[in-house]
């Protein structure tokens, strides 16, 4: 229903006139004027359609339709109305009318006080317009009459589409604030259900296309029951805006009910002792007066607390400031804990944690040794390197210990939002300090050692570089004044002991990696490994399992069989787990009760690890001609491969196969032109590389492969290849190669060295420049091993061709 308007009052506006109320209505029930005229004066009404027996007045002023309403009144009172198509037309032509519309009867034509003229017209029956006569001065048109469909008087379902109109109308009048209750007596003292239909279709608050269809309908049925369904979306669209404005009261007032509930609060807790918001002013002030704060930190504190107390504790932004004047108070301002500089007692401390690793503490005990002499330094940015499971982490909580400092990490694998170094602003819903800061919170002291673990995992997207915000954090030069975006203050981060790990410098960000010092960690030996089992990870893990030592017995055998047969990594993670496994099997014979035997035995090995995964034989084996045994370094340590070379008859075409990377293909391309130019004092003939193709494949071609390590492998395999002699067992290379037959030295030796101890190979061919890095080496690590020092390609050869 139209909720614009009173229902029982009908407005029409056909131009840029007032509206006027209807004054009555008036129902014929079955008479019906006769029009015996087939030729009527048009009058276009602009936002509404008149329907038959509907009392409507309209208010005229444009000047056709003034002249229409005036000519039509001195005949016989008779016009026709028709509806536009478009509202806004201010001065419609023939097409821009509706082609049906209603023949109605100028019941009264008033002039009113302020000049305008108001006709009130009754609908009498619906018309077609056949043929338009004339346009000027104002439209006339030559109509047929149209009959209404008029259902049977005993229509069953008619009379129930009727009831059903009069009921959602009652709804509708209910629901609708702007229709008066008067509304609903009139539709009661309406008896004629035709009239009905159209007095409520004249009503709806559907649009004019809407109601011009319903005009254009001849079955009254059919157009009680179009009137039935957008009766029905009108009151479903009230009903939902009757939800919505009560959900909207209810808000208001449960806001208001708070506010009055929080004040009455407030005061019952004065009353009581002071309890409410001046309890929270009262400890963030005595809280503050306790802090070593500086004087620009101090005031900016009391500028925010200011706010806090002009705050209404029921507002969303009293927690807000609260939480951030908590953060005020909790972070270590200038609060240090003290250092323990007995170096003895660190260096014992360093000792019991960690086996080996002799060269990072020193650098520690050196560390140590400037600031007790020195009393103050920029802390040093150490950046632990090396292969998973060698101790990165641990071994700063180890630091921590012997310094006597608190200890604090953050993972920065996979961080890739900026915000999370620096924070957020905290003018956003849900903002917080950065990592840094929170993390200086927990710490509880200013000068704690902190773990940056994976910082060589940190992503870049569309949120920013976290590794630039890192930056600011690792410089030693700029770190005393670090600003946090939610913190807005700068804080000193000097006194902190930053120590990052990362398994590979290759994705540290250039800059970030230069504020850094760099500490390689390698693998450990079978003897290292050893030791870390019987030291650490034997009781450590007994403990775990709820064993004693009476009921479980590990040997030194036990535990070197378990880490050459079952483990091949450069740390330890895979050894703890085989460990668990050990006892794991104790603990289910410890708890059923059974009878068993507390030492384990090698022979055991396989019934409870399973059966043994790597075979040294396999590297150490006589290998065909073609094959050569080169080492390599990986992320996770050192690691053995096969290069394979096969002849074929061809052109001298080289393949290369096992999802290489472009250095180890330009390996291949190096090595296979150096033979071509020197083969023949190695017993090559220059017509075998033209009328032979090389195929050279490294197997396992899922996993990528890329780096200057494989040179004289490669040129070894080929040699192997042409000449058809095996290379010498037990026997593994490393080293990168030159056209002019140079060899080159290459990085990661210890992880190499310790990867072919472990395969069980003998000799190790390497370049001269090498020499010293295996110096650094434990000599009772690589025991057993024989070592040649090459300058020269040649050289190789020499030694690798059995």
């Amino acid at each position: 229903m139209n909720e614009n308007i009173p229902f029982t009052m009908q407005y029409q506006q056909d131009e840029d006139v007032e509206f006027l109320p209807m004054i009555s209505i008036e129902d014929n029930g079955d008479k019906k004027p006769m029009v015996p005229a087939k030729q009527l004066a048009i009058l276009p009404l602009r936002n509404t359609v008149l329907f038959p027996g509907v009392v409507f007045p309209i208010t005229v002023g444009r000047d056709k339709s003034l002249k229409a309403v005036r000519e039509a009144y001195k005949k016989d009172k008779i016009l026709g109305v028709v509806a536009q198509k478009d509202s806004n037309v201010e001065d419609p032509e023939v097409k821009d009318l509706q082609n049906i519309g209603t023949v109605a009867r100028i019941v009264k034509m008033l002039k009113m006080p302020d000049g305008s003229n108001t006709v009130i017209l009754q609908g009498v029956n619906r018309f077609k317009i056949t043929e338009i006569l004339t346009e000027d001065p104002y439209i006339t048109a030559r109509i047929d009459n149209l009959a209404d469909i008029e259902p049977a008087k005993d229509n069953a379902e008619y009379k129930a589409t009727v009831s059903s109109i009069k009921d959602l109308a009652d709804q509708i009048i209910k629901l609708s604030p702007n229709i008066p209750s008067e509304a609903a007596i009139v539709l009661k003292n309406i008896d004629n259900a035709n009239f009905l239909v159209h007095f409520i279709s004249s009503n709806l608050n559907s649009t004019l296309q809407d109601k011009q269809k319903l005009l254009e309908i001849d079955d009254i049925a059919q157009r009680a029951q179009l009137v039935l369904q957008f009766m029905q979306n009108e009151l479903q669209l009230l009903e939902l805006k009757n939800q919505i404005q009560n959900r909207v009261r209810t808000d208001i007032e449960k806001q208001q009910r708070d506010y009055f509930l929080n004040q009455q609060l407030r005061t019952i807790q004065e009353e009581l002792g002071g309890d409410g918001p001046n309890k929270d002013i009262d400890r963030l002030k005595d809280a503050a007066a306790k802090k070593k704060w500086s004087k620009e930190v101090k005031t900016h504190f009391e500028k925010e607390l200011l706010k806090l107390e002009r705050m209404n504790i029921a507002a969303a932004e009293y927690s807000v400031q609260m939480n951030y004047l908590d953060l005020l108070i909790d972070l270590p301002w200038n609060e240090l804990t003290e250092d323990n500089f007995d170096l003895k007692r660190s260096k014992k401390v360093l000792d019991k944690d960690h086996y080996g690793l002799d060269k990072i503490k020193d650098r520690i005990i050196e560390y140590l040794a400037v600031l007790k002499l020195k009393g103050d330094m920029k802390s040093p940015i150490l950046c632990f390197v090396g292969p998973p499971g060698v101790g990165k982490t641990s071994l700063g909580r180890s630091i921590a210990k012997a310094l006597n400092r608190h200890y604090v990490r953050v993972s920065l694998g996979g961080l890739h939002d900026e915000s999370e170094i620096r924070g957020h602003r905290k003018t956003y819903i849900g903002a917080m300090p950065g990592r840094i800061i929170q993390s200086l919170k927990k710490a509880k002291s200013s000068n704690p050692v902190f773990i940056l673990d994976e910082i060589d995992k940190v992503g870049m997207d569309h949120r920013g570089d976290p590794s630039s915000a890192l930056l600011e954090v690792l410089d030693p030069e700029q770190n005393t004044n670090f600003y946090d975006n939610y913190l807005e203050l700068e804080y000193d981060l000097s006194k902190v002991l930053f120590i990052a790990t990362a398994n590979s410098l290759n994705t540290i960000q250039p800059a970030l990696r230069d504020r850094m010092e760099i500490i390689f960690l390698s693998g450990y030996s079978l003897e290292e490994k050893v030791q870390i089992a019987k030291k650490h990870l034997v009781p450590k893990i007994r403990e775990a399992h709820g064993l004693k030592a009476a009921q479980v017995k590990i040997t030194d055998e036990i535990l070197s069989a378990t880490i050459d047969n079952y483990t091949r990594e450069s740390g330890v993670r895979e050894l703890d787990r085989k460990i668990a496994s050990l006892m794991r099997h104790i603990a289910k014979s410890v708890a059923m009760e059974e009878e068993y035997n507390p030492e384990i035995t090698v022979d055991d090995l396989p019934k409870i690890l399973g059966k043994e995964r790597f075979d040294k034989d396999l590297y150490a084996e006589m290998q065909p001609p073609g094959v050569a045994v080169g080492l390599a370094w990986t992320e996770t340590g050192g690691d053995i491969l096969f290069i394979e070379t096969s002849l074929h008859k061809g052109k001298g075409e080289l393949i290369l196969t096992g999802n290489l990377g472009n250095v180890m293909k330009e390996s291949a391309t190096t090595a296979l032109t150096f033979l071509k130019s020197n083969g023949e004092k190695f017993g090559m003939k220059p017509e075998d590389f033209a009328e032979n193709s090389i195929h050279i494949h490294v197997p396992e071609g899922a996993i990528p492969k890329d780096g200057p390590s494989a040179g004289i492998t490669m040129m070894s395999a080929i040699a192997s290849a042409f000449t058809k002699k095996s290379l010498k067992p037990f026997v593994a290379m490393t080293g990168e190669i030159t056209l002019r037959g140079k060899v080159l030295p290459v990085g990661g030796i210890k992880e190499k060295i310790l990867a072919a101890k472990r395969a069980g190979l003998k000799e190790i061919v390497l370049c001269k420049s090498n020499k010293r890095d295996i110096e650094d080496i434990n000599p009772a690590y690589i025991k057993g091993l024989k070592f040649h020092y090459v300058d020269r390609m040649d050289e190789v050869l020499k030694i690798v061709l059995a």
